[in-house]
């Protein structure tokens, strides 16, 4: 029914557009034949509203993958190279969660392990909205930060790593089937902040897939029943996301073609010193406004990755 829905909204608004187009037909011809004024005011602006709507509809088309209408998992690690990498980390964390506040999309914490010093080891957060799938998921890969660090007195130039992952929300057992017995629970009590309760009561939930071997652990809620269920959640876009792999990877093999930039390389430059500029490698897409970026200001560079893929299909 969701389904159902979201494709009468789809056709509601091209059919709408395309009544804007023959009203204009229909002005045009007046204008022509009445000679009014008034109404040869009224045309260009009324082009020019059908054009913004057909650049955004066009713009969706991008956007036309099976999952990319979802919500999405994005987790972000820290690379070797302790705080420096932990702090990376802990700057592309709010980079995201900037953007999806300008977005106006909902985001929750669901996992984040502390950094020892300063920043964070890793996180996992949920973003709720339309297409925050479709977005975010060209972000997957390393992220390579090059400043001067605010940790070392003697001000020498450091390169931090970071690899973030984006996964799809699963809304369903439809897309993952995960049969129980191939689930192994584990319960404890949870670590860091939280409260005397999580701390002595087995509320944390380790979930361990063993076929695949992936690992989810959840401890933020109180409830084990809650951290269960969002364990499980996250278990299951893990392993829609190792299928999504295995096709593409498969797409290319049938292809023929040989690709460099794979699954977790090297995607995006962020400098700060000696210059500033951020790049897109796989796409070339420059700016030299690295602080905007990492306040949140990455639409361009998310939907010029989207624009190389269409191209390139």
């Amino acid at each position: 029914m969701r389904h159902i829905s979201q494709l009468k909204e789809l056709a509601a608004t091209w059919r709408n557009l395309e009544k804007s187009v023959a009203d204009l037909e229909v002005l045009v011809d007046l204008s022509v034949s009445e000679g009014d004024r008034s109404l040869e005011e009224e045309i260009p602006a009324e082009i020019e509203r059908i054009e913004h709507s057909l650049e955004g509809l066009e713009f969706e088309l991008q956007l036309g993958g099976e999952y990319d209408r979802r919500g999405a998992m994005l987790a972000v690690h820290a690379g070797a190279g302790g705080t420096e990498s932990q702090d990376w980390a802990q700057m592309l964390l709010r980079m995201y969660l900037r953007w999806a506040e300008k977005r106006g999309y909902q985001t929750e914490v669901i996992e984040l392990s502390p950094g020892e010093e300063a920043g964070v080891k890793s996180v996992l957060i949920e973003v709720k909205g339309d297409y925050s799938y479709g977005y975010l998921k060209g972000e997957r890969g390393v992220h390579r930060l090059v400043r001067i660090s605010p940790f070392d007195a003697s001000h020498s130039r450091h390169t931090s790593f970071a690899l973030v992952e984006v996964m799809p929300v699963v809304e369903s057992s439809v897309d993952i089937n995960i049969e129980p017995d191939d689930v192994r629970v584990d319960v404890f009590r949870s670590s860091g902040p939280g409260g005397q309760h999580m701390q002595k009561t087995s509320s944390a939930v380790r979930l361990t897939h063993l076929p695949t071997g992936l690992v989810v652990t959840c401890q933020n809620e109180r409830s084990q029943f809650r951290n269960k269920d969002t364990a499980m959640r996250v278990l299951r876009s893990r392993l829609l996301e190792l299928e999504l792999e295995k096709k593409a990877k498969e797409q290319v093999r049938l292809k023929g073609e040989h690709i460099t930039a794979e699954w977790g390389n090297q995607i995006r430059s962020y400098v700060l010193h000696p210059y500033k500029m951020v790049k897109d490698h796989r796409t070339g897409y420059e700016t030299s406004n690295p602080v905007a970026v990492l306040d949140g200001d990455i639409d361009e560079l998310l939907k010029a990755y989207l624009r190389s893929t269409v191209e390139s299909r």
